[in-house]
């Protein structure tokens, strides 16, 4: 059993973000100005010693790598944006590419979608396209080559390991882009391309039969797609004495219990290979705001247990775990100064058991 973390590479200054939502913006701005929405609510989250650090720094990345081999993490998968040759958010995996002292496994994951101003609540209002042709496609493949020939890459049947967060949003659902790439990557001494399709909030099913795999991205697919409307009226219910008033506000959160179990008993797909995929907790006040979905009936503890009978029942290599930093969505592997490394000691005991 490998545990392949989601690497969130936004902790670092970089100029569209400086013009879109301030100078200085990293992932920690929207972190440390999170509110406590009702009594017990656990925000504003805070880095074990005030941790806010800079990607741009190899020892951060050094001190990543040595805190996640210590307690059983296999290796990272790094989000990578694209839009027709523009990037953003590239340094820290260009960096570790290029710094052959940071020895640790890592993948790639695609976030193939537009930028929008979601975070200030205009999903309509789009600040980066997300758009494709087959010009680009090749522009991108050569980008990516220098990642796959590099041995810490993580390889399957000497096939690069790559995700595609958003396959259906792709013209022809990327079957051009995936033939393209198998045939290039063969080319330069690969057997292709291991593409794995992400199943999350908008894509329910795989849509191409020339992918490898497909992972369940938690907790959003589960909320998405596997809540009946039972589930929702029983959660409420639940949530009715626990619903806290702030001012004329009632805040309904979800049962981290109900989304375990469903993720614990979902089979995998028959007709293709499945990955599952398991997150720490959720609450992502710090970018919505009182629009935030967040969890109740949280704790290390209830994580150890149910992260040990996922991998009970889960006969899969690889296991995927959202996150290893995503501070401003509440779903982070890295200590804090509530829980410490306990989530990380969870993982560790899990993996042993």
């Amino acid at each position: 059993m490998k545990v392949i973390a989601f690497y969130l590479p936004q902790y670092h200054c970089i100029p569209e973000n400086d013009e879109w939502w301030g100078k200085g913006f990293t992932e920690w701005t929207n972190t440390k100005k999170a509110k406590q929405l009702f009594k017990g609510h656990n925000q504003p989250r805070v880095p074990l010693n005030e941790n806010y650090y800079n990607l741009l720094d190899d020892n951060v990345k050094k001190w990543q790598i040595d805190l996640a081999k210590e307690y059983g993490i296999y290796g990272f998968c790094y989000y990578h944006y694209w839009f027709n040759g523009k990037q953003l958010l590239e340094q820290p995996m260009e960096q570790f590419l290029k710094n052959t002292n940071l020895d640790f496994p890592f993948c790639i994951s695609w976030a193939n979608e537009p930028w929008t101003r979601s975070w200030d609540g205009l999903t309509s209002e789009v600040i980066m396209p997300q758009e494709y042709s087959k010009e680009d496609a090749y522009i991108h493949f050569q980008y990516l080559l220098k990642f796959f020939n590099d041995n810490r890459y993580i390889k399957i049947d000497n096939k690069p390991l790559l995700l595609i967060y958003k396959l259906a949003s792709m013209p022809n659902n990327g079957s051009d882009l995936i033939q393209l790439w198998n045939d290039l990557a063969k080319k330069n001494g690969f057997d292709g391309i291991y593409f794995v399709e992400t199943l999350n909030g908008v894509q329910k099913n795989p849509v191409d039969e020339n992918t490898d795999a497909a992972l369940y991205f938690e907790p959003s697919y589960t909320v998405h797609h596997d809540l009946s409307f039972m589930d929702r009226l029983s959660n409420r219910i639940r949530n009715v004495p626990k619903s806290i008033v702030y001012g004329k506000k009632y805040f309904e959160t979800l049962n981290y219990n109900m989304i375990w179990n469903k993720i614990i008993k979902r089979k995998s797909l028959s007709a293709k290979r499945t990955f599952k995929g398991c997150f720490i907790d959720w609450d992502n006040t710090a970018r919505k705001g009182e629009k935030a979905m967040i969890f109740n009936s949280v704790s290390p503890e209830k994580f150890g247990l149910y992260f040990k009978k996922l991998i009970q029942t889960y006969d899969e290599e690889f296991i995927f775990i959202n996150a290893w930093n995503e501070w401003a969505e509440g779903t982070y592997l890295e200590p804090d100064c509530k829980n410490k490394f306990r989530y990380l000691e969870e993982v560790r005991k899990g993996l042993h058991k």
